[in-house]
């Protein structure tokens, strides 16, 4: 078993991820409803991205609560499979690495920097 102030942690990790992802997914979806009922184009909503590097910080954090939110919640579903161990570990957080570096690229790329 592993500590119990690891396990608190990864508690409270996936709990604060959790929140962070519940709004980002609210702001995320009002946005698309926004866009699809005004209209506007994949062209235009790229624009506006370009303009406002409050959408950047938005879309940084999503990306950052999703690489920290899914590992911790593939690691309790492995564990009650019976699978744990420090090559788990290491599987699941080479996941959550993939996801920063996935989640960057694409907002890097939608932002004109990649």
């Amino acid at each position: 078993m592993r500590s119990i102030k690891v396990q608190v942690i990864l508690w409270g990790a996936q709990r604060l991820s959790a929140l962070v992802l519940a709004l980002c997914v609210l702001v995320h979806l009002a946005t698309i409803i926004y866009a699809v009922r005004s209209g506007l184009t994949a062209a235009h909503i790229v624009s506006r991205l370009h303009q406002s590097s409050l959408w950047t910080v938005f879309y940084s954090l999503f990306v950052l609560a999703i690489a920290i939110h899914a590992p911790i919640g593939l690691r309790t579903v492995v564990a009650e499979w019976g699978y744990q161990g420090r090559i788990i570990d290491g599987l699941l957080g080479t996941i959550a690495l993939a996801l920063v570096v996935g989640g960057f690229r694409a907002l890097f790329a939608l932002q004109g920097l990649a």
